[in-house]
């Protein structure tokens, strides 16, 4: 697998909010990005595969 590189432009009272997240967990701010958006991705197939779920048993 490759990589990419992703540019943001946020502003500074953000990055500083996400510099003290990543310091408390001793991250860099990218590796703390990275692993924020790996978690909502595995969030979103996990209730989607719950959501198939329950719709082939039949469970509302």
């Amino acid at each position: 697998m490759g990589t990419s590189v992703l540019s943001l432009r946020i502003d500074g009272e953000l990055l500083e909010r996400l510099r003290d997240h990543a310091a408390k967990r001793g991250m860099s701010v990218q590796d703390y990005v990275i692993q924020t958006l790996i978690r909502g991705d595995f969030d979103e197939r996990f209730q989607s595969a719950v959501d198939e779920t329950e719709k082939f048993y039949g469970v509302t």
